[in-house]
């Protein structure tokens, strides 16, 4: 299982909090996985998504509970954590423990093929 470096278990820094301001240029191949509907990749702390809608989210990647590095699971709209199986919503709240503390969201925008995530 993978874990975020320097994350508070239990924790919601989420890899860098208000300093997330980060582009994903869609059209280059490590970003690519974006571009279609349920895929996800984690970059500076934070997993990006593009939704089964095709709209692209973003939360913090380390699971509240422990620091492990989630996923999202497009076909059942929601994040999850590999190590004790939390699972969280598209925007971040705990649908089932043992994560107490919702994941910290962020904005995404999107401009042409340039996503841009921001805290």
């Amino acid at each position: 299982m993978q874990k975020e470096s320097g994350v508070n278990p239990g924790g919601n820094n989420g890899g860098g909090g208000g300093n997330v301001d980060f582009t994903l240029d869609l059209n280059a191949s490590e970003n690519a996985v974006l571009n279609n509907n349920g895929g996800f990749l984690v970059k500076n702390g934070v997993i990006v998504a593009r939704t089964t809608g095709g709209t692209y989210i973003a939360v913090a990647a380390a699971c509240t509970h422990e620091g492990t590095i989630i996923q999202y699971q497009g076909n059942n709209s929601r994040f999850f954590c590999p190590n004790h199986s939390s699972t969280f919503s598209e925007s971040g709240g705990v649908l089932n423990g043992p994560a107490t503390t919702a994941l910290k969201q962020y904005k995404t925008e999107l401009s042409g093929t340039n996503l841009r995530v921001t805290a």
